[in-house]
């Protein structure tokens, strides 16, 4: 037990020197599949010109890719990833980009229901690895998620820091 209270308690830590290494973002990540998400990324990357834009499993380049050029941002600064299949995934695939670029600092992008899970994601899966978040929401009127998901996703992102698994297969389940 005190094995695994030392492992976590490293998170802050880590977390403390990202903020001190990149106390700006320097990358957009957006959790995709839905339009919404991607047009305020697309207009919010507007005033970012420097910032590359990472959109998780979103709609398809077919629907995305023209929202992306509509403002003028051009295809080299976006990137389309469809491999998350997830909230939890939507993280753990990102991850090794994220460090191979040297990106420590994210803004997070994802509608108003969806932020709290999201953030407690995001704190432990990209927390462990060093790499900082500032949460920006898209309005929605959808209610909050349920405490059983976000308890659930917390618990997998405990999973994948342990493992390197995520569970996703456990989503079917629950």
């Amino acid at each position: 037990m005190s094995f695994l209270v030392v492992l976590i308690s490293v998170i802050p830590v880590r977390i403390a020197i990202a903020k001190i290494q990149a106390p700006q973002p320097q990358a957009i990540l957006t959790l995709g599949s839905w339009l919404d998400r991607e047009m305020f990324t697309a207009q919010f990357a507007t005033k970012h010109p420097n910032l590359e834009i990472w959109v998780s499993s979103g709609t398809g380049p077919e629907f995305a890719q023209p929202i992306f050029r509509a403002f003028g941002i051009p295809d080299n600064r976006v990137h389309l990833d469809y491999r998350a299949v997830d909230t939890v995934t939507n993280f753990t695939t990102l991850i090794d980009d994220f460090k191979s670029r040297k990106i420590q600092h994210l803004y997070l992008i994802t509608s108003e229901y969806h932020i709290t899970r999201a953030k407690a994601i995001a704190t432990l899966i990209l927390g462990s690895q060093g790499i900082i978040f500032t949460p920006l929401t898209v309005p929605s009127h959808e209610p909050s998620e349920s405490w059983f998901r976000i308890l659930r996703d917390i618990f997998r992102s405990l999973l994948w820091i342990f493992t390197g698994r995520t569970g996703a297969s456990l989503n079917s389940y629950f």
